[in-house]
């Protein structure tokens, strides 16, 4: 059986290894791959691993040895799933794999808007504090998360996790979702629609995955909403956020900060509106990619796979 994966160097820059792919068959790994490259190196395969390499109509009918599709991640929009699904490909995907990761991350950003802490010490390295009078200082506000509220948009494993921590931290919770589920135990919760979260929450994080509906959720009218005190994160989709709806807000005072780690592009142009916004942080899409985080979305794609050549498929998107 001949396996190829297309992008393999996010998910494995040098600190893993391949070994539990090689062990079910031949194996070529390419760090990233072109378009224009992608029909070529897939030619003979019969699996196909891919995170963001795309795999469109044009490619798809053109393997016809091609049998199983591994996305080496959660979202799985890079796949024409219509024209895989009628070649007879089965396509899986990873979920859950980056939960603990993500919401760590959701967090290691509020709390960066809330203390600055990397610009306090380099403020301290610059020797602002040596030349302080008094015995601390500050440049910027320092915020206290406790009796505040965090609106989720987006209530799913990743969603209660946050809440569980927001929680912790003595916060209230408005979460938001399609499908409303049972969170009797949780206190200082309720259900709230986007509007109602959007005008009452201190913080609002966004958890929930790109459709038609979700993009451009956030834009000028929604920040409009918003507390002027507020703060925004995003450690979902990029598209959900109109960036230039939020870069205004931010440079008009409209909310108070925000902490991205997905942008509508990636990578993003230079003139991406976000970059010269006022207290805005931006990470480079890293909240899945802990070391850990990787081991097990691997793990999952080597049984995914061994699932499929046993007759037995799991986390499949177009069965």
């Amino acid at each position: 059986m001949k396996i190829v994966v297309l992008d393999g160097y996010t998910l494995n820059p040098g600190d893993l290894h391949w070994d539990g792919l090689k062990q079910l068959g031949e194996l070529i790994v390419y760090d990233r791959t072109p378009y224009d490259k992608t029909m070529e190196r897939c030619a003979g395969a019969e699996v196909v691993l891919t995170n963001k390499a795309p795999l469109g109509k044009d490619v798809l009918e053109n393997l016809p040895d091609l049998k199983y599709i591994g996305v080496l991640a959660t979202g799985f929009n890079i796949i024409d799933i219509e024209t895989a699904t009628k070649q007879g490909i089965t396509v899986s995907n990873v979920p859950g794999y980056g939960t603990t990761s993500v919401v760590q991350m959701t967090f290691a950003l509020l709390l960066e808007l809330c203390h600055h802490v990397q610009r306090h010490s380099d403020s301290v390295m610059d020797g602002k504090w040596s030349k302080s009078p008094d015995f601390c200082f500050w440049d910027y506000p320092l915020i206290e998360l406790a009796g505040k509220t965090m609106g989720i948009i987006g209530f799913g494993h990743i969603g209660e996790q946050v809440a569980d921590l927001a929680a912790a931290f003595g916060m209230s919770v408005i979460g938001n979702k399609r499908h409303q589920t049972d969170q009797s135990r949780r206190k200082n919760f309720r259900w709230a629609g986007v509007t109602e979260l959007l005008e009452r929450s201190d913080v609002v994080s966004i958890h929930c995955p790109l459709l038609p509906e979700t993009k451009g959720l956030i834009n000028r009218e929604s920040l409009e909403k918003m507390k002027k005190s507020a703060v925004l994160i995003n450690t979902s989709r990029g598209p959900i956020i109109v960036e230039k709806d939020l870069a205004d807000a931010l440079n008009q005072g409209v909310i108070a900060g925000a902490a991205v780690d997905v942008l509508s592009a990636e990578p993003p142009p230079a003139d991406n509106p976000l970059f010269n916004a006022k207290n805005c942080l931006i990470t480079p899409h890293i909240s899945w990619a802990t070391r850990e985080a990787r081991i097990r979305l691997m793990d999952m794609a080597i049984n995914n796979l061994k699932a499929f050549g046993e007759g037995k498929p799991t986390h499949v998107v177009n069965a």
